[in-house]
């Protein structure tokens, strides 16, 4: 997307309006992080009406800052910051009670029945997206802008999603469950540009973050260790069970579920087996975990539920790519009965209920997303 400036009225603006900048309001949602602090900086340039939003979603006290999270203490001071280095209106919204309803207790709920969850995503269908795409229309916003790595083509009432021009930045991924309303009222300006032309542009800007990390960990998981924040919540998480064989057999036991996930090999610490063994499943009513060989991992069908279609239903047939991970290569597949089923053309190994399915299709303007929904079960 052009962020080119437009100074005839009857032209279309950068972010798709038949008005001057200066009368489009834009709510950019702000983390603190570089990305969306470098567009808030080159909408302001190009002399929009930008009102940055961010979010509290945690009592950042209880867990500690670390240089990994997202969305912590330090993250709402850096988007003040910047917003005062732009002379923007800036807002900081308390959405704990939301978060935690919506986000922490179901990532802990999925962990509970064996699955691996992906509260990122959860965290963008609900309080990023949902809520505060409520808000951004409150406050009267033309559109909601973040520093997503992910490209909106279309007109204003039909955009469609694509993967950006920096496929190893692409976060389409996380953004499968953005219903069709909402993908027509967002905005994606870094689309075509690297990663490293994003911190450039902030350097020029003089941008108090252009240098700061990437978020890496789950911003209510200090240093990655989700156990102590699961054992918190769900204690029960952690009772004791039997390690089994795919005929049943027992082999060691384990002190609670929680402790493994699909495709896991190191940690499981049973003995006296011929080759490696590797979690298959997990089965959270009888709190077993079933180990076999890598072979064994190998699934060529998924089943997919809570569908969300950013196509007609009915395009969702036939010949796809999928990702299953966020960093995962695309997959070819055969896709059938409403999307729910999944046939891969090859096998592939370390897929978990809890995952997201996320589907794909390239056209003439490149690699689309055509929608996703949550796997059930792999065979």
């Amino acid at each position: 997307m052009s962020l080119a400036t437009h100074t005839n009225t009857n032209s279309i603006n950068s972010l798709g309006f038949a008005k001057l900048p200066e009368e489009t309001k834009v709510v950019v949602a702000m983390s603190g992080g570089v990305d969306s602090s470098t567009v808030a900086g080159l909408l302001k340039e190009q002399n929009y009406h930008v009102i940055g939003i961010t979010l509290q979603l945690y009592d950042y006290g209880k867990i500690g800052k670390t240089s990994g999270t997202c969305c912590a203490g330090k993250d709402i001071y850096d988007a003040k910051r910047v917003s005062e280095q732009l002379n923007i209106e800036h807002h900081v919204f308390n959405y704990e009670s939301l978060f935690k309803e919506e986000v922490i207790e179901k990532f802990a709920d999925s962990y509970l029945k064996g699955e691996t969850p992906i509260p990122c995503v959860s965290c963008n269908q609900t309080v990023k997206f949902r809520d505060l795409f409520k808000s951004a229309k409150k406050l009267g916003a033309d559109a909601l802008v973040t520093g997503h790595y992910v490209k909106r083509l279309g007109n204003l009432n039909q955009s469609k999603m694509y993967q950006p021009v920096d496929t190893n930045r692409d976060q389409s991924y996380f953004l499968f469950s953005t219903t069709q309303e909402q993908l027509n009222y967002l905005r994606f300006p870094l689309a075509d540009l690297p990663k490293q032309e994003t911190r450039d542009l902030a350097k020029k800007m003089n941008l108090s973050v252009a240098d700061k990390p990437d978020s890496q960990d789950i911003c209510f998981v200090p240093n990655g260790n989700y156990k102590s924040v699961i054992e918190k919540l769900r204690p029960e998480s952690y009772d004791p069970g039997n390690i089994v064989d795919l005929k049943g057999k027992v082999l060691g036991r384990h002190n609670g579920i929680i402790n493994f996930t699909i495709g896991q090999r190191k940690g499981i610490k049973v003995g006296g087996q011929e080759e490696a063994i590797f979690v298959i499943k997990i089965n959270p009513e009888t709190k077993e975990v079933i180990v076999g060989s890598r072979q064994d991992l190998n699934i060529t069908k998924i089943q997919v539920k809570e569908i969300n279609f950013l196509c007609n239903p009915k395009e969702l047939e036939g010949d796809f790519f999928i990702k299953v991970r966020s960093t995962g290569k695309l997959l070819p597949c055969q896709v059938s009965d409403g999307a729910t089923l999944v046939t891969l053309q090859t096998g592939e190994s370390g897929v978990s209920p809890g995952q997201a399915c996320v589907f794909y299709k390239k056209d003439d303007k490149g690699m689309r997303l055509y929608g996703g929904g949550w796997i059930v079960s792999t065979s």
